[in-house]
């Protein structure tokens, strides 16, 4: 499998079992993790991820999943540069017609830039945007 870039639902209910996609992503990661190469993500998906757990009591688990990934030969977590935030900025500003999220335009400027094509996501923006999403959540 090619690279994919990893989303910070995906995530969140990978380790989160209150999470409506937890059992899901279980069983596609546990199906899934070795046929995948790498995983890239950014900055602004990692600061989702461990305020959301942190906000909610779990520091010491938002501080483990924080170190996982950092830690991981297979995770790059790309740096938002003044560049990178300038080009998700200008995507945001001109998808007006789109729900997007900032963090959604830096992802798919990372993702275009990177020839990525799937995301380990449970956000149809991912889709709306053209892009692959794991699981397959078309027609769930």
């Amino acid at each position: 499998m090619n690279p994919v870039f990893l989303d910070t639902g995906y995530l969140i209910a990978l380790e989160a079992s209150d999470d409506q996609h937890h059992e899901e992503a279980i069983r596609h990661w546990r199906t899934s993790l070795s046929d995948i190469s790498s995983i890239v993500t950014t900055t602004y998906v990692f600061d989702e991820v461990v305020t959301f757990f942190n906000s909610r009591g779990h520091h010491a688990k938002a501080v483990e999943i924080g170190g996982r990934l950092l830690k991981s030969p297979r995770v790059e977590v790309v740096r938002v540069t003044e560049e990178l935030f300038g080009a998700g900025w200008r995507r945001f500003q001109d998808r007006s017609d789109k729900r997007y999220s900032l963090t959604d335009c830096l992802s798919f400027i990372v993702m275009e830039r990177r020839g990525l094509e799937e995301a380990l996501a449970f956000d149809q923006h991912f889709e709306q945007a053209g892009y692959k999403t794991l699981p397959d959540q078309r027609g769930a």
